[in-house]
């Protein structure tokens, strides 16, 4: 019991790591995507309010909301293993 406690434990950990890489990795892009395209289109104006108003619609899309799965998809391969070598 406790060997399961702390490789959940371990995996909790993973998983916080890599979600805190993963958000930090796409939020990264999408501000290169929105200072590219704004060098693209030659605009005028403020340039940083364009990009944090960019960023603000991202924090709140379904995409950012998406990398949550890195919690939920290994807990149910974890699941799905356990009741395949127990009951199958």
């Amino acid at each position: 019991m406790l060997g399961a406690l702390r490789l959940f434990l371990i995996l909790l950990f993973l998983q916080t790591v890599a979600y805190f890489a993963l958000s930090l990795y796409s939020r990264g892009v999408r501000r290169q995507k929105l200072e590219s395209w704004w060098d693209e289109k030659g605009k005028t104006g403020d340039k940083n309010a364009f990009v944090e108003r960019g960023l603000h619609v991202y924090d709140n899309s379904f995409r950012r909301k998406l990398i949550l799965a890195v919690y939920i998809v290994p807990w149910i391969a974890v699941g799905a293993l356990i009741y395949i070598v127990n009951y199958m």
